[in-house]
């Protein structure tokens, strides 16, 4: 991740943490993250993980659109790049992005907000994906929907994915 997005990334964490009242170490612990990386992080230092980024969302109550939408450039990290395409201000909230996942790439992602779901469009290649206890194969113009608020995962064989995800948040509003 580029500076300008590590800094930009940084000031809006902790606006929302200020603005819930948190201090640092309570916000670290709920997200089970060192005081010390989420320091640097919220000073626009460090290199935080997709699933650090995910986990101070969901401890945030917030879509993990909402903590990356000031991000331009896409995000990544052992062969997975997700960019935010956009975000839906109604209610419930939905939030879209483009992912691209390298070949033989295996990506296990923690359970989002409760009541949360995803939906999956492949575009071009194919890869298994869906909650771990019920992995689906996809191929382009294949969709599948789960429920998101439990572990899954997306894997590939010899092929690049590249597909469009859709997360609809329960019960989530809008930020100001």
């Amino acid at each position: 991740m580029d500076r300008l997005s590590l800094s930009t990334l940084g000031q809006h964490l902790q606006t929302l943490r200020r603005a819930r009242g948190w201090s640092l170490s309570q916000l670290a612990t709920a997200a089970g993250i060192a005081k010390s990386n989420l320091s640097r992080l919220e000073q626009g230092d460090g290199n935080p993980t997709l699933d650090t980024i995910w986990r101070l969302a969901v401890q945030l109550d917030v879509p993990f659109g909402t903590l990356v939408a000031p991000i331009k450039v896409p995000l990544g990290e052992d062969g997975v790049e997700v960019h935010l395409l956009d975000q839906g201000q109604d209610s419930p909230r939905v939030d879209a992005y483009w992912m691209r996942c390298a070949p033989h790439t295996v990506r296990h992602a923690e359970g989002h907000t409760p009541g949360a779901r995803e939906s999956l469009t492949v575009i071009s290649g194919r890869l298994e994906a869906g909650p771990e206890d019920d992995i689906r194969p996809l191929g382009a113009g294949d969709t599948l929907e789960f429920h998101a608020d439990q572990p899954h995962l997306y894997r590939t064989r010899d092929t690049w994915a590249t597909l469009l995800m859709s997360i609809v948040y329960a019960d989530m509003q809008a930020e100001p």
